[in-house]
């Protein structure tokens, strides 16, 4: 919790778009302080000039999670704008092209594993570094997975394997930040629709080979779920949470 009377401060990576813009949004309508992270400052700088036109406080902060010293600004700019961090949403991710394993770039592998997993870690370790040493001491930090980090879609070994290994991040600073009071959370979603998303609608591939259209969720359902697991006293986490279009392919997959 703060240390006075004043709102908590969160901060979203990825927040120009998506899940990232919707879960901020949802945080800045519910009297968090948000610090706004992402690659393009445009739309970053657009919500917090709406934010500040509705009264609500945010911090447009460009950012490359894959690199170290641009991670560091960020957290830097954070404390010294809002003195504090309560909760992190770590969210900025990237996907790769759905193709058969020898047929995928190497270079697009790197892509996905720098910034779905080092830049998790990068984020992480930088609140992590925050919440210990504030007064009061502790946070929470929120990893977004998703499905693909327990079941996995066809051709999507990249993707799969750095939401695996978020999983493993996930239940480690869960364990290691017990004696700082820092819990560590992660939301696993399924086909929240988004702009990035859509394509969905139009067929997914299979396991047996086929293409069909998936169900697709209000990504409102997934801003909520976050705000939920944010709210909570940092007595109290939840570990895993799995929100998802109820009739998508999941359980049972394939």
């Amino acid at each position: 919790m703060a240390s006075d009377n004043s709102p908590r401060v969160a901060l979203v990576t990825g927040a120009g778009s998506g899940i990232g813009r919707a879960v901020a949004l949802a945080l800045l309508q519910n009297g968090y302080r948000v610090v706004l992270a992402g690659r393009r400052a445009e739309p970053l700088n657009e919500m917090a000039e709406a934010a500040k036109a509705a009264g609500q406080q945010a911090l447009a902060v460009p950012t490359d999670v894959r690199d170290e010293n641009s991670v560091d600004a960020l957290f830097a700019q954070t404390e010294q704008h809002f003195g504090r961090l309560d909760v992190l949403f770590n969210n900025a991710g990237v996907n790769a092209p759905a193709v058969p394993m020898d047929e995928l770039p190497v270079e697009r592998w790197k892509d996905v594993i720098d910034t779905n997993v080092t830049g998790v870690f990068l984020c992480a370790r930088a609140a992590f570094g925050l919440m210990r040493r504030q007064n009061p001491q502790g946070g929470r930090i929120i990893n977004n997975g998703s499905i693909s980090a327990h079941t996995p879609r066809p051709f999507s070994s990249p993707y799969t394997a750095s939401k695996h290994a978020v999983l493993g991040l996930t239940k480690t600073i869960s364990l290691d930040g017990r004696e700082f009071n820092i819990v560590a959370s992660q939301i696993d979603i399924g086909n929240a629709l988004t702009e990035l998303s859509s394509r969905m609608t139009k067929g997914v591939r299979q396991a047996n080979g086929t293409v069909a259209t998936e169900p697709m969720m209000d990504v409102q359902h997934v801003a909520e779920a976050v705000l939920y697991m944010a709210g909570l006293p940092l007595s109290t986490n939840v570990l895993n949470m799995t929100v998802m279009a109820s009739q998508m392919p999941f359980v049972g997959r394939g």
